[in-house]
């Protein structure tokens, strides 16, 4: 890996302590939503997104949601911690995606995508999946910052954007610049803050799932159709729907479960 993308990763400060203090009560078998609840309510930053994301259209409540308990209840554990994390680590990491042609909180708004996307679809096929893909869904792109920055640092941030703009795949043209990909920085990113094996190999294999092992290679698969059909470019386009369902037939998926996935997101965002 690039030195200056390595040193990069190597001076991250360490993770807020909320979002500690949530994993460690989503990890433990005998915490409860309460126990979360007032964890969460310990931090404005976390309430506020929380709250945001359970007004949001994505996920179609049926009643305005004004209180943590509600929307900690309502989302459950595992979302709830998903949604925490993602906001609180695009903070930490003092987000500039200029050199990928969007605002940051339009990257943000596209992580929100790719992780309803993937909630909507696994739904369908399997409830414990659907809660750890969430969660890597939501953060898969977070390797883009750090990419972000260092091309904006090589002065290539132009060159970089035009390559970006027309891209069909995105990952090709970030392993042109910086010699990895989005995957592998994200991947790195999250063992540096000391994420579960599991949870980094998925995300790590996300662009090569074949080579992932054996019992990750579905992960890294969803986690690759996903966002394929959600690329930052140019989320729901024609060819990328059109090109994830043909990548999720060939890996032997109910297509017709992740094209009505997809025309329930679609719906939702039209009425933005």
């Amino acid at each position: 890996m690039k030195s200056s993308i390595i040193n990069s990763i190597k001076s991250l400060p360490p993770l807020p302590k909320t979002v500690i203090d949530m994993q460690r009560v989503c990890n433990d078998p005998n915490s409860s939503i309460h126990d979360l609840v007032k964890t969460v309510e310990t931090d404005p930053m976390i309430v506020a997104n929380l709250l945001k994301a359970a007004n949001s259209p994505l996920y179609s409540f049926r009643r305005e949601i004004n209180n943590v308990s509600q929307a900690v209840s309502l989302f459950g554990m595992s979302m709830t911690r998903s949604i925490g994390l993602g906001n609180s680590v695009r903070k930490l990491l003092n987000v500039d995606m200029e050199p990928y042609g969007i605002s940051s909180d339009r990257f943000a708004e596209i992580s929100s995508l790719q992780a309803a996307l993937m909630h909507s679809w696994y739904l369908k096929i399997d409830r414990a999946k659907a809660d750890k893909l969430f969660l890597a869904s939501f953060l898969q792109e977070t390797g883009k910052i750090i990419i972000a920055s260092d091309v904006i640092q090589e002065d290539l941030a132009t060159n970089f954007k035009a390559d970006i703009t027309s891209a069909i795949d995105i990952a090709s043209v970030e392993r042109s610049y910086i010699q990895e990909t989005t995957a592998t920085v994200t991947a790195e990113i999250f063992n540096h803050w000391n994420f579960d094996r599991e949870f980094v190999e998925m995300i790590q294999f996300s662009d090569s799932p074949k080579e992932a092992p054996e019992e990750l290679q579905e992960f890294a698969m969803a986690l690759h159709i996903v966002k394929t059909i959600v690329p930052i470019n140019d989320p729901f386009g024609e060819h990328g729907i059109a090109y994830g369902l043909k990548k999720a037939e060939e890996a032997g998926y109910d297509i017709a479960k992740l094209q009505a996935a997809i025309d329930a997101i679609l719906d939702k965002i039209r009425v933005v």
